[in-house]
């Protein structure tokens, strides 16, 4: 197992790689591990220079873009709040169907904006007729929304949705891209996403500590005049920066080596092909659960509706008498790692993070392991006996 599941009270290195399924951070590969270990360099200058072109090109085709793809050295929590501060004036309308559409929300408030919020159950998404609706209603500067809802494992309709907000001049598109980008086909250009974020430890398969977004030229027209858009996330001087070759400020130079090196595996692969794994993995998650009902007993599903799940994270519900905590306890022991629910989901369930470079042999130790546990009484799932 590579350091960061131990780190995180995963199983040991003994077991080896594809036992560490949380929905981020996502399992690491010993060569991105070891890239860090490269001499630093200065962040000014030709030597960050070459380190921001050989990065560039990787980014952008994961993105979907034409445009340069800034790298902030923070969370992606960190540019959700460059996506508010540059992005609106006074008015948000929030698109929640889950905690981290919802955090979107929270960070909008807290920012000084007025927000508005149009609310969808948790594990289903957002109709774009009923955005439109409340669009007509009263005007916003900007709309928040979550692609890959990574508390309930829902794919929001992001195309449709995008399509129904640029319906209204002045309103910009502002995305949360955290568990998709590197998993799921974002083409922030083509569906005119005005701002879309991610972060580093989810699909894209690297440590955290990086977060990446892409500005449309009306999101850098809107910056330009935001009254309270800060000075770390000032996105007028990321884009100075970048057209520099640099960082606005002092960038994590040892996670930027590792970034270099993952997109040359990504590249190697071909993003379509990861993509169809990631949606490979999803269809074996969501076919062991509608299988497994004569084994397990009724009560196990798919949270998310058919048609409308991530390709990188499937929120399981369980049977039940059977807890969230007390499972992924009981998969601990087997040697797997899987998160519980998240938030006001997490009594009730679990989450099976198939993300960065996972593969669907991987994820079937994984479904073996978790059969065991949930067949065995409650209790009694984990390895030696109840304690």
């Amino acid at each position: 197992m590579t350091d960061n599941s131990a780190a995180c009270g995963g199983p040991d290195v003994e077991n080896g790689f594809g036992r560490f399924f949380l929905p981020g951070p996502t399992e690491v590969r010993p060569a991105v591990l070891a890239a860090q270990k490269r001499a630093l360099i200065g962040h000014r200058g030709e030597p960050i220079n070459a380190l921001m072109r050989e990065i560039q090109p990787g980014l952008r085709a994961v993105f979907g873009t034409a445009r340069p793809v800034l790298v902030s050295t923070s969370s992606a929590t960190g540019l959700m709040e460059a996506a508010v501060r540059n992005g609106a004036r006074e008015r948000v309308l929030s698109l929640v169907n889950g905690a981290f559409s919802e955090r979107f929300a929270r960070i909008a408030r807290a920012c000084g904006f007025e927000v508005d919020v149009v609310e969808a159950p948790w594990g289903g998404v957002h109709d774009p007729d009923a955005v439109r609706a409340r669009l007509r209603a009263g005007h916003y500067d900007a709309v928040t929304m979550v692609h890959s809802e990574t508390s309930t494992g829902a794919l929001n309709p992001i195309a449709d949705l995008a399509a129904a907000v640029r319906e209204f001049p002045g309103t910009l598109v502002l995305v949360d891209a955290v568990t998709s980008a590197g998993g799921a086909p974002v083409q922030a250009d083509d569906r005119g996403l005005d701002f879309v974020l991610a972060g580093s430890q989810k699909a894209m398969a690297l440590p955290p500590g990086l977060a990446f977004g892409v500005a449309s030229e009306r999101m850098l027209e809107r910056s330009a005049s935001a009254a309270r858009r800060g000075v770390y996330f000032d996105l007028v001087a990321f884009y100075n920066a970048l057209a520099k070759e640099q960082t606005p400020n002092t960038p994590a130079v040892t996670l930027m080596y590792s970034l270099a090196e993952q997109l040359r595996h990504i590249s190697a692969e071909g993003l379509e092909r990861r993509w169809r794994r990631h949606a490979a993995m999803a269809r074996r998650c969501a076919d062991w659960a509608d299988a497994s009902g004569e084994r397990i007993g009724a009560g196990l599903s798919v949270l998310a509706p058919d048609g409308f799940r991530s390709p990188t994270v499937t929120c399981l519900l369980l049977p039940p008498g059977r807890t969230g905590p007390e499972v992924a306890h009981a998969m601990k022991e087997r040697g797997f790692v899987i998160g519980a629910g998240y938030g006001r989901l997490k009594p009730r369930s679990v989450r099976i993070g198939h993300m960065g470079d996972h593969t669907v042999e991987e994820l079937d130790r994984v479904l073996e392991a978790l059969e065991e546990v949930l067949r065995a009484p409650p209790g009694q799932g984990l390895a030696g006996g109840s304690r």
